[in-house]
């Protein structure tokens, strides 16, 4: 990609059928530059070994998903159901996994507003990130808080626009807490390319797919493959400041024609190429 101006990224829910070290050598192998680790692919009696594997290969860790990443209820890990388990829960995936990832960034997100008191989430995941944050910048690592799609709205997260976060965000004031750009989740946010610019150097995180109307909540395209406008929010975050990792996280699941039953070689070559267009504007 010599002209594509981040460093080419794959989140491992987009190779969902393959191992983590599966994942580790055949990203490798087709050049992907950047791996967003998620916790649920780790054996924890092998840590060592594996994430070995990912400082073998040379890639960077752009990012982390931890199992447990939201401080309220989430569809997708539900336990421990108690607030102060969960932050645990996250303490321990920091304080376990920063040691082999020394600079990189682990994502974050609300969860679901119980009796949809979302003032009441914004306020306490303020307290939880700040109190995290120093931990964070002692382990040499950083957070990063993400909004999420309208869809996952009171399943998996409080808040669903740019602004939203960025309010959090500032709440906790604290210079190792930054923003998670998910195209997905935000790019039918009024103005998003304008909020992609306010907010700037808090952006730590890029991730990327494409939007159909979803068969399932976890249905997502090949970048260039469906009607996000990616040339112009990838120009926007460019213009922001953001120089890190681009990462594709594709999920697909539940739906008619998954792209985890196609070649997953070729889904990671398609995203490399429809980034590749998307930026030139082709």
């Amino acid at each position: 990609m010599s002209d594509f101006p981040f460093r080419f990224g794959m989140n491992e829910f987009t190779t969902q059928p393959w191992t983590f070290e599966e994942d580790v050598t055949r990203y490798r192998e087709l050049g992907v530059e950047a791996i967003e680790v998620c916790e649920a692919k780790l054996d924890p009696s092998r840590i060592k070994d594996q994430m070995r594997l990912v400082e073998e290969s040379g890639m960077e860790i752009s990012a982390v998903q931890p199992s447990v990443r939201t401080f309220f209820g989430s569809r997708m890990a539900p336990e421990p159901a108690e607030t102060q388990a969960r932050v645990l829960r996250l303490e321990n995936s920091i304080r376990t996994l920063a040691p082999y990832a020394p600079g990189t960034v682990f994502v974050t997100n609300t969860g679901a507003p119980p009796n949809g008191n979302v003032h009441r989430v914004m306020d306490e995941t303020i307290q939880h990130l700040r109190a995290l944050c120093p931990l964070a910048e002692d382990l040499g690592v950083s957070l990063s808080l993400e909004p999420l799609n309208p869809t996952s709205v009171n399943v998996e997260s409080a808040i669903w626009t740019i602004d939203q976060a960025m309010d959090i965000i500032d709440g906790v004031g604290h210079s190792a807490m930054g923003l998670c750009l998910d195209y997905w989740n935000i790019w039918q946010q009024d103005n998003v390319c304008a909020a992609i610019r306010r907010a700037g150097s808090k952006i730590n995180v890029l991730q990327v797919s494409d939007w159909r109307t979803p068969y399932s909540t976890t249905d997502r395209l090949i970048p260039g493959d469906g009607c996000i406008p990616l040339h112009d929010m990838l120009s926007a975050t460019f213009e922001a400041g953001f120089r890190g990792a681009c990462t594709v996280e594709i999920f697909s699941s539940d739906v008619p024609d998954s792209l985890y039953d196609r070649d997953l070689k070729d889904v990671i070559r398609a995203s490399r190429a429809g980034l590749e267009k998307a930026w030139t504007g082709r």
